[in-house]
């Protein structure tokens, strides 16, 4: 009972603060401190209104002077590096993609993702789950999106696995990306046979100050330098210690 009436209260609360925010719309972000001040009101709310999180983050127009000091790139693989923490609410993290950069198959560890491209073009592949009745299954492809400069797009676990990359071998991009609630452990899935690994996720900077990064043994990245299907972050990416 008492678990029912703290639900209830969490409930009512967020029924109040959306009205709160229908009475006084939040402001179109102007700057990106507009966004994540704004994203902090909306993360308020104890339930996730995927509607309204992406229609304002693509209200923000993308301005490079304003997330310049979070892209920082390693020519040998991707990098995400942190610009805020949300309150705890949700992580809000600048991906930069070197040219022809991108992840592995991966799933989102029970988390929504939003990502907001900041710069160049992003190529998004989706894959259904693999068969829990099969030792060995190729995964399946079930969508492709291609996604621009202001485009915004969402996934969770329940709409399948995906890969994200920069498939120019000319230009850079620049992605921005909400994981709530944050995570630091995700699978990264072999294409070939559907098997699956936990590796951990870091940030290559935090508040623009490149992170240390400890030594580590043989990452998902070799496999992926076989046949693409492994997470290609290095420096994001380690393996579980079992």
């Amino acid at each position: 009972m008492a678990g029912m009436d703290v639900e209830m209260r969490g409930n009512a609360i967020d029924e109040m603060l959306k009205k709160k925010r229908d009475l006084n719309p939040l402001p179109e972000p102007e700057t990106l401190d507009d966004l994540v001040q704004g994203l902090k009101i909306i993360f308020q709310d104890n339930e996730i209104n995927v509607e309204e999180v992406n229609e304002y983050m693509s209200k923000y127009k993308t301005n490079a002077r304003e997330w310049y000091k979070y892209a920082k790139f390693d020519h040998h693989r991707y990098t995400r590096n942190l610009v805020d923490q949300g309150n705890g609410k949700f992580n809000l993290i600048v991906l930069c993609w070197g040219e022809g950069q991108g992840s592995g198959i991966h799933s989102h560890s029970d988390s929504h993702c939003f990502m907001k491209v900041l710069d160049g073009t992003l190529d998004e592949t989706m894959y259904s789950w693999p068969s829990d009745s099969e030792d060995e299954c190729e995964l399946q492809k079930t969508e492709t999106h291609s996604y621009g400069k202001d485009s915004v797009a969402y996934i969770n676990d329940s709409m399948g696995l995906h890969r994200v990359e920069n498939s120019s071998h000319t230009n850079t991009a620049v992605s921005l990306h909400l994981y709530s609630p944050p995570f630091d452990m995700v699978e990264c899935f072999d294409q070939r046979t559907g098997h699956r690994k936990k590796v951990r996720v870091t940030f290559y900077s935090k508040f623009g100050q490149r992170t240390p990064f400890p030594d580590q043994g043989p990452t998902c990245t070799e496999q992926a330098d076989v046949a693409r299907t492994g997470c290609t972050s290095v420096e994001t990416l380690e393996p579980e210690n079992n």
